[in-house]
């Protein structure tokens, strides 16, 4: 079965720490996502959000956090892993030196080319689909062209908000599938 991959967004979730929980201990409860990558670009204060998240025990033997770009907060924290942007695909084994798996966002063959090569254990292709201010999407094609060709986990991104996307991408091969608008009530 496809992998879950829940990725956080401020405009869906906020940036209050209790509240962030909240809505996460809830779409955790229902959709069991496999993977959560806690992500917010805009709050100046991360930090308590992560700290409150891992306390909150969001992460347990059947889902994996990861925190975006942070990987030295992931590792003081005790985080499964980071998920690291494409612009910094460079701190990939500076990551996994300290532990931590490492997803890295990819939207070229040779992004997903130097993640694999770094080490990463998986990266996210994106965009499949239309997905606001992302561009042309990818498509299916594309998506599945480049999970051929790496060695490594390989996560659908982008425009995937319903069943019937995830099971294109799932008839593509995929590893799994990463969404912020799936998961969402």
């Amino acid at each position: 079965m496809i992998k879950r991959y829940l990725i956080t967004d401020p405009s869906f979730y906020t940036s209050h720490p209790t509240e962030v929980v909240q809505t996460l201990l809830h779409v955790k409860a229902k959709y069991q996502p496999d993977y959560i990558c806690l992500r917010d670009k805009i709050t100046s204060d991360y930090a308590s959000i992560a700290k409150a998240v891992v306390n909150a025990g969001i992460s347990d033997n059947r889902t994996k956090l990861y925190l975006h770009t942070d990987f030295q907060l992931a590792s003081e924290l005790g985080c499964d892993g980071v998920h690291l942007p494409s612009n910094a695909l460079h701190v990939i084994q500076k990551a996994k030196a300290l532990g931590l798996d490492v997803i890295a966002s990819t939207h070229t063959f040779e992004e997903a080319f130097e993640a694999q090569k770094r080490g990463a254990d998986a990266i996210t292709f994106s965009p499949i689909f239309a997905t606001p201010n992302k561009g042309e999407p990818l498509g299916l094609e594309k998506l599945k062209e480049i999970n051929d060709k790496i060695n490594i986990k390989c996560f659908a991104l982008g425009g995937i908000i319903n069943a019937e996307h995830v099971q294109a991408c799932e008839e593509v091969g995929v590893y799994g599938f990463a969404s912020i608008r799936f998961f969402l009530d």
